[in-house]
């Protein structure tokens, strides 16, 4: 029976008042609050920064950030549209050198080694640039330019496994070797971040 006949029905019993409150509730039932944008994103920003801030005193880290994938810009004739990431959220102590300012609208491509890395096996890890016996993944001369010593990369995916972001934790003033617990720790952090950007993003 459909709430029109239920509304007829009951009108017939209690009377129009009642009627019109049942309507008006019926109506406003159905109604969602419309969609806030700046209110949403401040408040994962606000979630994400404390994390990132969390997680700079936790690891004694000079610097922490995330990346995030977006399109850039299109291809000339086709259109197809660039991948492209930026550094949206970053913590970094008074001795480390920004990188939010650099790391704007690169393009995939130009970290295509470090980023294959993070998409096979969710993890880069680079104790000590100076070793010459270690993979650097192409990335020794941008942390020559940050005077990064130390660098741990991992990726954030959403639920579905897509790739979607990156969560950099950086060592500028000393090197520094992570446990294999405390990487199973980021890696597991990576997860949970990944899920508050999915759920941001609705990807």
């Amino acid at each position: 029976m459909t709430e029109a006949i239920w509304i007829a029905l009951i009108g017939s019993v209690v009377g129009p008042t009642v009627v019109l409150a049942i309507g008006w509730w019926l109506n406003n039932r159905k109604k969602k609050k419309p969609h806030d944008m700046v209110t949403e994103a401040l408040a994962v920003g606000q979630t994400v920064t404390a994390k990132i801030e969390s997680l700079k005193d936790e690891y004694e880290a000079d610097r922490v950030w995330i990346s995030q994938f977006h399109n850039g810009g299109h291809f000339y004739p086709t259109g197809k549209s660039i991948a492209k990431f930026s550094l949206f959220y970053e913590a970094v102590t008074e001795n480390a050198s920004s990188l939010q300012v650099t790391l704007k609208n690169i393009p995939v491509a130009l970290f295509s080694r470090s980023f294959n890395q993070l998409l096979n096996e969710d993890l880069v890890s680079i104790p000590d640039f100076e070793d010459h016996s270690i993979s650097t993944y192409g990335l020794r001369y941008f942390a020559e330019e940050y005077d990064t010593k130390s660098q741990y990369l991992f990726a954030i995916k959403n639920f579905e496994g897509k790739f979607i972001a990156i969560l950099g934790v950086d060592y500028t003033e000393e090197k520094r070797t992570l446990t294999e617990d405390e990487i199973e720790s980021l890696l597991h952090t990576a997860i949970s971040l990944g899920g508050v950007l999915s759920n941001h993003l609705k990807i």
